[in-house]
């Protein structure tokens, strides 16, 4: 199972909001995920970011891919390097038991 980290699109016509969501990459756009993990409101000056740092961090450790979107927002957030991290370190510390 292909795990992604997404936008599903919610409020009114020409009123987006999003919520950031944890999906199987065959699931539509706004249908069923595992996990909400934050929110985006672009209408905000400047936009609006609410996460759930460590669920994000969990989420990018285990494998979930960021699609390019969600990416940005991370990057912006601070959240897309903290996650590689701590994977770094989790593979380091691998590496060091079975050497």
């Amino acid at each position: 199972m292909a795990v992604k980290i997404r936008l599903k699109r919610m409020g009114a016509k020409k009123k987006p909001f999003y919520r950031l969501v944890v999906a199987d990459s065959r699931m539509p756009r706004d249908g069923r995920f595992i996990e909400e993990i934050g929110t985006y409101d672009p209408l905000q000056n400047p936009s609006k970011v609410v996460l759930k740092g460590e669920r994000v961090s969990y989420w990018l450790r285990t494998g979930a891919q960021p699609t390019q979107t969600v990416k940005r927002l991370l990057m912006s957030a601070g959240m897309m390097d903290r996650g590689l991290k701590a994977k770094e370190k989790i593979e380091k510390e691998g590496e060091s038991l079975g050497a």
